[in-house]
């Protein structure tokens, strides 16, 4: 595949991202997909007030971009796959977005309290029942610890089983279904591959989890999420191309192109924000072609934000409840700067200028 494909890819990624984003706007207007007002951000900081009624579920313009010139152009059995998990974490996504909006305030029940209807209940069958259920309360508070509050939208232990599900559907993939010698090698610099087997399978729904949800912690500022995506994508799509795998250059050019476009209108002020649909979309996107590549290696290096978004939220949230103390001002981590009293736009573009370091970096650790 030469430089001009490539180029063309983009070139045509972004004008067809161009074309479909007015008529998704009005569509997400149409049916009042908008930032509902956060009362605990608002009471904050007060520029938050200022994104309330900016449509949310923007993401929709780059997945159905990367979707429909992929499915025409570049579906093949390298492409399956990572077309169809990027579907179904998109879905997942937009039944979050759509929830957040329109659905009804959920709880989540303490373990602690678990345990004591199991105690004293007058029903001895409901006792039963929650004793029965103890496990699966253990399970969600636990997600509650790290950081995720009850809302309308979808919880994060129930993301979870979901996300577990797509990444069980890659590990087959990659470990059964890629027809590839030794699907358990994982590459290193200097080093090539190792094997780590059937653990391999473990490893690849964790990181899509990971991955997934990091992309969904760093989607809180104007331009922020789109921004390291695009880059971290360009350094993918350059890994691809050296290393001579044309489908997986398409794929990450078609990215690129629609995240350009995206980008335009989401930076400060946004004329839309991206919304779970495709947060989620991209993030498990983003660790599917990194396996697809053999370069998982990588990933931290070209998300190294992502990752520490990630971090800080989960410090905050178990500080917060395990301890009683917040670490962070407030977490994720650009939320922290932004109490300090950095500006959005700030924070922002100081994100961008460090990331087309790693991206340099990774590129280059990636010829060895």
């Amino acid at each position: 595949m030469d430089l001009n494909s490539i180029i063309l890819y983009i070139f045509v990624s972004s004008i067809f991202s161009l074309v479909i984003s007015f008529p998704v706007i009005n569509i997400l207007y149409k049916f009042k997909i908008v930032r509902l007002i956060d009362k605990d951000f608002a009471a904050i900081i007060d520029s938050r007030r200022l994104k309330m009624g900016i449509p949310i579920m923007g993401g929709l313009i780059v997945v159905f971009t990367v979707l429909i010139i992929n499915l025409f152009f570049n579906l093949n059995g390298t492409t399956k796959i990572p077309l169809l998990v990027f579907t179904f974490s998109a879905i997942l996504g937009a039944f979050d977005d759509i929830l957040n909006i329109y659905g009804k305030e959920r709880k989540i029940r303490s373990v602690g309290r678990t345990i004591c209807l199991i105690k004293v209940h007058a029903n001895p069958f409901m006792r039963l029942f929650y004793l029965v259920t103890l496990p699966w309360a253990v399970f969600r508070w636990v997600f509650y610890l790290l950081g995720s509050n009850p809302g309308r939208g979808i919880q994060s232990h129930e993301k979870i089983i979901v996300q577990t599900i797509i990444g069980a559907l890659v590990s087959w993939w990659i470990y059964f279904g890629s027809g590839w010698e030794n699907p358990g090698n994982i590459w290193f610099p200097w080093i090539g591959n190792i094997d780590i087997g059937v653990f391999m399978i473990p490893f690849i729904i964790l990181t899509i989890i990971g991955t997934a949800n990091a992309v969904n912690f760093t989607d809180g500022m104007d331009g922020l999420a789109a921004g390291l995506l695009l880059s971290a994508f360009f350094g993918f799509l350059v890994v691809a191309y050296t290393l001579g795998n044309a489908s997986m250059t398409i794929l990450t050019a078609t990215v690129i192109g629609s995240l350009i476009t995206y980008l335009y209108f989401n930076i400060p002020p946004a004329r839309f924000q991206m919304g779970d649909v495709g947060s989620l979309a991209l993030g498990t996107l983003l660790a599917v072609v990194a396996f697809a590549l053999n370069r998982v290696v990588l990933l931290p290096i070209l998300g190294l934000f992502f990752v520490i978004e990630t971090l800080s939220t989960i410090i905050q949230g178990v500080a917060r409840r395990l301890l009683g103390r917040r670490i962070f001002k407030m977490a994720p981590i650009h939320h922290h700067f932004e109490m300090l009293g950095w500006p959005e736009h700030k924070i922002v573009m100081r994100f961008w200028i460090l990331s087309p370091i790693l991206i340099l970096f990774g590129i280059w650790l990636s010829q060895f």
